[in-house]
Order: C-alpha cells, then sequence, then structure tokens
C-alpha cells in the first residue's frame, strides 16, 4: 500500500507558501540560518580559506604563464569562492528560482503592457529613434560599452524604484487593520488562521506588521523583481519595434548620411547583419539603446505618474500586501506554538523539596 503523507500543520503551510514565493527569510529557521552563516566568526572563516585559495592558484598560474595572468585568475578564484558561498549562505536559489518561474508566468504580461503603455512611450521614444546624434552616439556603443549603458539604466530604475516600495510598505504596515489582514490571507494556508486571529481581537496589527533587517531586503528583492519583469517585456516590446520600423523606414543611404561612409577600420556603413540586408548592426544597437532608455522612463513614468502606477503597481501592491498579511499570521501562530510547549512557570517555592 502507499505510504499516506502526513498533513502540514498551518505553520509548515505556510513555510511552504514562503519558499514558493520567494520569501525564504520571512521563515524563521531558514533566517535562523542565514543570520548563523553571516556571523562575524564564519565569514571571516571563509574569506581566509579564500584567500588561501586564490593565493595558491594565483602562484601557479603565475609560474605557468606570467605574474598578470596570476594576479587575475587569483582574484577571479577569491571572487568566485566568496559569491558561491554567499548564494549558498543567503538561500540566493529559492529567490532565483521563484524569480524564473515569475519571469515565465508573466510572460501574459506582454500585450496589456503593449496595448496600455506602449502607445504613450513610442510617442516620446521615436522621435529619439530617428534623431542623428542618437544613431551617432548609440551605434558607437560596441560590446561591453552598450552593455554598461543598459546596465547604468537598470541601476537607476532600481534605485528608483527601491524607495517608492519601502515607501509603500511603510504606508501599508502603519495603516493595517482586521479587515486588511484577512483579504490579504485569502489564497493562503493561512486564510482561516486570520479569520480566527482577527476573531480574537487580541494582536497589535500595525506593530507586528512592522518588517525589518533581512525580511525586509527579501520583500523589496521580491517586489523589485515582479516591477523589473514588467519593465524588461516593455523593453523588449520597444526594441521589437524599433528593429521593424527601422528596417522598414530607415534606408541605407540615411543611415550613411548620418553616421558617414566608412568606419574608422574601413568597413563601409551601415554594417549588415548575416541573412536579410535589412537589418544591420547599427540598427540592433540603437534599438538596444533606446529599449533600455525606454525601461528607465516607464519605471520613472510608473512610480509618478497616477494613472501608470493604478494600471501597472496594483499586482505589486497586492502581493506586497499579502505577504504582510501571512507573515503577522504566521509569526503569531509559532508565537502560540512556542507558549504551548513551553513548561508551565513553577512559580516560587514550587518543585524544592521540603
Amino acid at each position: 500500500m502507499a505510504e499516506r503523507s502526513v498533513p502540514q500543520t498551518p505553520i509548515e503551510a505556510a513555510e511552504s507558501w514562503f519558499l514558493r514565493h520567494g520569501l525564504p527569510y520571512f521563515v524563521d529557521d531558514v533566517r535562523n540560518d542565514v543570520l548563523a552563516r553571516l556571523s562575524r566568526g564564519r565569514v571571516v572563516g571563509v574569506a581566509v580559506i579564500g584567500a588561501v585559495l586564490g593565493a595558491t592558484t594565483g602562484v601557479a598560474a603565475g609560474l605557468l604563464l606570467d605574474a598578470a595572468a596570476g594576479v587575475a585568475v587569483g582574484a577571479s578564484v577569491l571572487i568566485g569562492w566568496l559569491l558561491l558561498y554567499a548564494l549558498r549562505a543567503l538561500r540566493a536559489a529559492v529567490i532565483a528560482g521563484w524569480a524564473v518561474r515569475r519571469a515565465f508566468r508573466s510572460l501574459g504580461l506582454l500585450v496589456p503592457l503593449a496595448t496600455r503603455a506602449l502607445p504613450m512611450l513610442l510617442l516620446f521614444i521615436t522621435f529619439l529613434f530617428i534623431n542623428t546624434e542618437v544613431w551617432q552616439v548609440a551605434s558607437s556603443l560596441e560590446g561591453g560599452v552598450l552593455w554598461t549603458a543598459i546596465l547604468f539604466f537598470a541601476l537607476a530604475a532600481v534605485g528608483f524604484l527601491v524607495p517608492r516600495l519601502r515607501q509603500e510598505l511603510d504606508d501599508f504596515d502603519d495603516h493595517i487593520h482586521e479587515g486588511d489582514l484577512v483579504t490579504t490571507a485569502a489564497g493562503t494556508p493561512l486564510e482561516q488562521a486570520a479569520v480566527e486571529l482577527v476573531a480574537t481581537d487580541d494582536i497589535d496589527l500595525p506593530e507586528e506588521a512592522q518588517v525589518g533587517g533581512l525580511q525586509m531586503v527579501n520583500l523589496v528583492i521580491v517586489l523589485l523583481v515582479a516591477q523589473l519583469v514588467q519593465v524588461f517585456l516593455l523593453a523588449v516590446a520597444v526594441f521589437l519595434f524599433f528593429v521593424v520600423f527601422g528596417a522598414v523606414a530607415i534606408q541605407e543611404d540615411v543611415i550613411q548620411s548620418w553616421l558617414g561612409t566608412e568606419a574608422a577600420d574601413g568597413t563601409a556603413i551601415p554594417h549588415h547583419l548575416p541573412g536579410p540586408e535589412l537589418v544591420s548592426v547599427e540598427l540592433i544597437r540603437v534599438s538596444t539603446f533606446l529599449a533600455g532608455f525606454a525601461g528607465l522612463y516607464f519605471t520613472v513614468t510608473a512610480i509618478t505618474d497616477d494613472t501608470y502606477r493604478r494600471e501597472f503597481f496594483t499586482v505589486i501592491m497586492r502581493e506586497l500586501r499579502r505577504a504582510v498579511g501571512a507573515r503577522v499570521v504566521y509569526r503569531e501562530l509559532c508565537r502560540r506554538r512556542d507558549a504551548a510547549v513551553r513548561p508551565p512557570d513553577p512559580g516560587p517555592g514550587r518543585g524544592e523539596m521540603a
């Protein structure tokens, strides 16, 4: 006979739910384990081991190759060792796995994003696309320089998003009430527990809803990923639009008049990709550059414009409220469990031999 699975308690079900939704630091045991792995003594020990490994491999590479190669190899080994430990200590695989699943589930957002945000965005960005200076700058960005510019746009978007997300979190946890707790717990394993908890009316919700430390970091990362997936999908749509539009509307003689007829290496402009000559290397670079800029522009607009904020922050705010509400119920259940298993205080004079 097949062995029957043991049903999960509400606390175990909640912990599984947190892990599936990219919130490992909301689980007490996981968070305590991460804090232990990040203790000063543990980190110093790992750094010393990494330094020894880096020095050993660096010296060996220097003897076999040259001093510069030895330094590069040694530094790479040290950085790789520290990165691997950080990924393991921080349980980054749980968050990364959730992020990948979220990205695939969000593919259905591409059409709504394209129909709602793309028209107004393209109305502004298209004027940059037919600008000579933009083509001259973007087409000159080769390889790592272009992707460094895209990384700058991404970091700027994150810099704008993080304070806004923290503000939204502070606004919610300062004004949470019983109705919010029941509503946010709906659809989670803590739905029934939330109803029972509200019925007892013995919990200070604004105090219990405060999120800090690793849990704050975890929640902001999850909200960032959810928002950046939307930004990435929009940037992809902008890139495809400009590639198609440029292939149809921007003729080769126009590109030559903007950029000149010959590049610095003596090759002709435009550089055509293998296959159809409608798509050039310069067109790909300009479309990539403008797609990155469009992502930054959309991010700023989404957090400052009320219309965009209602359209595109609704899902993000729903996830924030659900995570905070589930955390409140989970903490109360853990507190009651610990109180139930804690031995009663014998009181003064009890338990002593006469």
